[in-house]
């Protein structure tokens, strides 16, 4: 009963979808339309009942109702609650049902509380929404229906794949999809803006909160799908340029330009077209990021492998929602007036440069990504990675970094570089003595000699906006712009130091055995099999000690799962102020010997401090924003009662 509530509430949510669909585009037509009054009431209960729909196949996961196919191909009554639950947006159909919900919730929030844009341009905007969120329906309906029936209902699930039966599953996912519907957003704001010609500074005010709150989303999740490919995969690394990791980099490279756009037209009124066009690439990248994954063209830890008619209907989608706001874009771009100019020199300029630097990169990414499955199309298989990506990446991401260190000090419109010459040479400085100092201790690559000097220098430049001024009545958003940039500091130094100064040990160790890996000795104590609620597992038991201090315990397993059958690798972490030691188990050879991987990696922990700094900083900055929004609201309304008691008088 409970699973046919749930698909109950999607065909009612979809029908108010419609409804929302008609009329918003009536109401931005004519505000006078009776139709008109219906949208926002529709979009909220729309969310409403999303959420139930939602509500419901946690509820049968919960319980594991196995006459639910989905939870009988993706759960198992042994598995720990946090799994079950978070089993329920592990597999293809659940994870759409949460992109639906949170999209829906999104669309109802506009409805409910933005009262700043004129009602055309808001009727516009949801009407889009609920176009975007009709084709979704549309998919969960009619092809991946979350709620279908198996009769007779089996003995037993098939359990969830081992690799995502971690804590990480439970924010990973949540956190990249609330993401990327904040840029569906955006992009409806933009179609919006664009069918009513409003592309002016309100219009950026009351879409950049919303572009804000999905970068950070955005940053959360690839840092938590960073740190959990880490140390869940046993491959020792952070990134590996996976098609499926570059998936969810593609939108915050464009959600980070989109970003410093729409500030910049909110601040200043210039970059309009840049902007709408930015909002369109945005979402487009999320949603080519959702046909990669489930269209089954890709083989990834990270893909759902489905039947390639949903890929196409995803594909139908992508050329629906993107072909036609292209379409209106050229249709209306040559309405968008041109907004103010500004001289190459000012914050303007600056950020102008960065985002030329950040689509470049994009381009990159989304070049490396698609081509293999373009050569394989015609039975050619090449592998593109790091000696791609990497140098290519570099070529536009360390001139980014030169300009990053500058553009806060600028001035809006124009500015002289006399005025800003001590604090850029400060920085400077600190640079050219990273590097140098890189260079004298020790022998590494010019990526990570580089790297490590622009951490320096950008870590100074973070900070210099706050020189000379009252710390206490500074602003949020320029704490947040602070922290943020200092954020890009500590995760490049962080990168650059792991990569420079990495070691490794792969060995076949016998118990008792002691093994030296940069300044560790990790001896071997022994080897002991042990069991978990679906698993059992082969554990090393080592003692480690950093420099002869005092030992630790360390204890890498190798499990084997039965629900379904698979085998992982769960590493041992130990973790210093100055980097990790990272100790894998593999097998056991003839000889009795045990196969041990182990990694001493400084200062890898700041490429995770740094992610979680850009959050804080976007968090800071979006608090700024709507405190500062509603304040303002507030004394606006003041003043209007008050003209109004006047006028009575």
């Amino acid at each position: 009963m409970i699973a046919e509530i749930g698909l109950a509430a999607l065909w009612l949510a979809a029908a108010l979808a419609v409804l929302q669909l008609l009329g918003g585009f009536i109401g931005a037509r004519r505000e006078d339309a009776q139709l008109v009054a219906l949208v926002r009431p529709a979009a909220i209960l729309q969310a409403l009942l999303c959420m139930t729909a939602f509500g419901a196949l946690l509820w049968v996961f919960a319980i594991t109702d196995l006459s639910v196919k989905l939870v009988a191909s993706n759960s198992h009554s042994l598995k720990p609650m946090i799994f079950k639950l978070s089993g329920a947006w592990g597999n293809h159909e659940g994870s759409m049902l949460l992109w639906v919900t949170v999209m829906a919730m999104a669309g109802g929030l506009i409805a409910n509380v933005e009262r700043r844009l004129p009602e055309r341009t808001m009727m516009a905007t949801l009407s889009a929404q609920a176009f975007v969120a009709l084709g979704f329906f549309a998919f969960l309906l009619l092809s991946s229906n979350p709620f279908e029936r198996l009769d007779p209902a089996p003995v037993e699930g098939n359990g969830l794949n081992p690799l995502l039966q971690d804590i990480g599953l439970a924010f990973h996912p949540p956190t990249l999809y609330i993401g990327y519907v904040g840029l569906s957003v955006a992009f409806s704001f933009a179609v919006g803006a664009l069918l009513t010609r409003n592309v002016t500074p309100d219009f950026a005010k009351v879409m950049r909160p919303w572009v804000l709150g999905a970068w950070v989303f955005l940053t959360v999740g690839i840092v938590a799908g960073s740190y959990w490919a880490y140390y869940e995969l046993g491959w020792g690394g952070w990134w590996f340029w996976d098609p499926v990791e570059n998936a969810s980099l593609m939108p915050w490279l464009a959600a980070t330009a989109l970003l410093h756009s729409v500030s910049v037209l909110a601040a200043r009124d210039a970059l309009r077209t840049w902007t709408i066009m930015l909002g369109v690439v945005a979402f487009s990248m999320s949603m080519l990021g959702t046909f990669l994954v489930r269209s089954g063209i890709l083989t990834s830890v990270h893909a759902f492998a489905v039947d390639p008619e949903r890929g196409s209907f995803i594909l139908g989608l992508l050329i629906l929602y993107i072909g036609g706001a292209l379409v209106i874009f050229a249709l209306r771009a040559n309405t968008i007036a041109e907004g103010k100019r500004f001289a190459l020199l000012s914050r303007e300029g600056a950020l102008v440069v960065n985002n030329v630097g950040l689509s470049a990169i994009l381009g990159i990414v989304l070049l490396g990504t698609l081509y293999p499955l373009l050569t394989e199309a015609f039975n050619v298989r090449v592998s593109v990675g790091p000696p791609y990506f990497n140098p290519v990446s570099a070529v536009f991401f360390l001139p980014m970094l030169v300009v990053l260190m500058v553009g806060p000090l600028l001035r809006w419109r124009k500015d002289s570089f006399t005025r800003i010459r001590l604090p850029v040479m400060i920085a400077v400085v600190a640079a050219l003595a990273a590097l140098l100092l890189a260079w004298l201790l020790s022998d590494i690559g010019i990526l990570p000699l580089l790297g490590l000097a622009l951490a320096a220098g950008v870590a100074i430049a973070s900070v210099m906006p706050l020189r000379g001024r009252n710390l206490r009545r500074l602003p949020l958003p320029v704490w947040g712009m602070c922290i943020a940039h200092f954020g890009i500091a500590v995760a490049l130094f962080g990168m650059a130091s792991d990569t420079a100064f990495q070691q490794e040990r792969l060995v076949a160790a016998r118990p008792g055995q002691t093994v030296e890996v940069g300044p560790w000795n990790a001896t071997l104590a022994a080897v002991s099999p042990v069991a978990g609620p679906n698993w059992t597992a082969m554990q090393g038991d080592l003692l480690v000690s950093y420099r002869g201090a005092e030992p630790v315990p360390a204890q890498p397993q190798s499990r084997s799962f039965w629900t379904p059958v698979m085998e992982t690798s769960e590493v041992a972490l130990v973790t210093r102020w100055n980097g990790q030691l990272y100790v894998a188990i593999g097998n056991q050879a003839d000889d009795g010997r045990w196969q041990l991987r182990l990694w001493w990696k400084p200062f890898v922990t700041f490429i995770w401090y740094g992610g979680l700094l850009i959050a804080l900083g976007g968090v800071l900055s979006l608090l700024g924003r709507v405190t500062g929004d509603v304040r303002r609201r507030t004394a606006t309304r003041r003043i209007a009662a008050r003209r109004a008691e006047e006028a009575a008088l």
